[in-house]
């Protein structure tokens, strides 16, 4: 609203300078570029991730199956290792979480046998508890949940609002520092052409 005013005022100001209309304009572009086309960008931007994000979920949940397993015995410690490292980007797990040898049957029908992480501690052999995997039986991570998607992609649009609206308030910085920086120079200038006769009687005439 004070942007808007300044346009206004500057419109007729006898004292205004060709700088200081421009520079109100600015200002009022910048205003109604945060207060509208930042939004409109996350508005768009948070669409489009949700609509990826969700279609990777819907993915997810067909190639992924929850399967029944059995605990075995403890992983050893060095299969234990082996198997963190190697399933980082497949399984999640979480934090200490002991490892151990289980076996389970895959959608198609296969056995498998392999170290997993522990669904309740201490483990025993003979308890059963469920895994994901995919159609032949590796093991994977659990699929993205719609509401987890929905949560991303809505951090995702208010992102692109922010980094948008931080972009026009730079520009506009810049714009008005361009604009300060002229001004100084025609001041100097002034001051320059007028310095000589500053005080004296007759100055002007």
């Amino acid at each position: 609203m004070r942007t808007a005013m300044g346009v206004w005022r500057w419109r007729r100001n006898p004292l205004r300078r060709p700088t200081d209309l421009f520079e109100a304009w600015v200002a009022f572009a910048a205003l109604v570029c945060v207060l509208v086309v930042a939004p409109a960008v996350g508005w768009v931007a948070g669409l489009r991730v949700d609509g990826t994000l969700q279609q990777a979920a819907h993915e997810q949940r067909q190639e992924r199956h929850l399967v029944p397993a059995v605990v075995l015995r403890p992983a050893p410690e060095s299969a234990t290792t082996a198997d963190a490292s190697a399933d980082t980007s497949t399984q999640r797990t979480a934090p200490h979480r002991t490892q151990i040898v289980a076996s389970w049957t895959a959608p198609d029908g296969s056995s498998h046998e392999g170290t997993v992480p522990a669904a309740e501690e201490p483990p025993r052999p003979g308890e059963r508890f469920r895994i994901w995997t995919d159609a032949g039986g590796r093991v994977v991570g659990q699929p993205l949940d719609p509401s987890a998607a929905v949560f991303h992609a809505g951090m995702a649009g208010l992102a692109a609002a922010i980094c948008v609206a931080t972009l026009v308030e730079t520009v506009r910085r810049l714009v008005v520092r361009r604009l300060m920086h002229r001004r100084y120079i025609r001041l100097d200038r002034a001051w320059a052409a007028a310095g000589p006769d500053w005080g004296r009687a007759g100055t002007g005439s």
